[in-house]
């Protein structure tokens, strides 16, 4: 293994903390981002976004909060076509 230089880490590290390149480059990245303190630092402002997004994703608004929302929507969409 050599170390893949913090260039290659951050420019592939979205796809990294996906689990979407090989074993070999993942394993070339892990090691890097082990030794590098600002790959370290990186790697988990990457993951910690990336958790919170998967995690609103996953999230359903309250049904009070959806049905405001929709007839606000509503209400502009009617304003705009009269105009």
């Amino acid at each position: 293994m050599t170390d893949c230089g913090c260039d290659r880490a951050r420019a592939d590290l979205e796809e990294y903390l996906r689990n979407e390149i090989c074993k070999t480059e993942q394993s070339d990245i892990r090691e890097h981002i082990d030794g590098c303190e600002g790959c370290q630092s990186e790697a988990l402002v990457a993951r910690t976004l990336t958790d919170a997004v998967q995690r609103a994703c996953k999230e359903a608004a309250p049904e009070d909060v959806r049905r405001n929302v929709l007839a606000s929507i509503r209400a502009t969409r009617a304003t705009h076509t009269q105009s």
